[in-house]
């Protein structure tokens, strides 16, 4: 907690501060669980994350605990600049601080991809809270001339084909 050199004050303050935001006196004696929303334009590896959380933020209430969402950096390997793997030590220490920070008894990453699941369970290890990590999953799948396609292979396959010349520029 954060402290300005008087606990019963810095108590009082992140009450005060907590209620203002419509929370419950019951509310604030239930456990509570922070939920990690990655979910961001730039990352459709994360597109679900929003319907996710809903669902996450259900389960923790049913449970008797009380969900709090809060965001963390998001990762998409095609818009990663310098690096992903740059962005993903980045985002495991962001995880880690952001977990730290706020007062909470659990946390439950959400995330997908190679870097950012890691980075989540680094982080969350490094703060030492009991984590759940939940996968969002696929990205959606496209269809072209009948033919399902994914991500990363479909899409390199296409393009070995169009500077191969079998593919045109209109298609690709």
């Amino acid at each position: 907690m954060t402290s300005y050199g008087d606990a019963a004050f810095s108590l009082f303050l992140r009450k005060a501060f907590i209620k203002a935001a419509g929370y419950s006196d019951d509310a604030l004696e239930r456990p509570i669980v922070g939920i990690v929303d990655t979910a961001s334009d730039y990352n459709p590896c994360h597109g679900n994350a929003p319907q996710l959380i809903e669902a996450v933020k259900r389960g923790v209430m049913l449970s008797g605990a009380l969900p709090m969402v809060f965001p963390t950096i998001s990762i998409h390997e095609s818009f990663a600049h310098p690096t992903s793997m740059v962005l993903r030590n980045l985002m495991a220490m962001d995880t880690e601080e952001m977990i730290r920070a706020q007062p909470m008894d659990a946390v439950v990453v959400i995330g997908g991809c190679d870097k950012t699941l890691p980075a989540q369970i680094m982080g969350a290890i490094s703060a030492d809270l009991p984590t759940v990590v939940v996968p969002v999953g696929s990205m959606v799948v496209g269809h072209h001339k009948g033919e399902t396609l994914g991500a990363c292979t479909d899409c390199r396959r296409l393009w070995s084909s169009h500077r191969a010349g079998d593919i045109d520029a209109a298609e690709i």
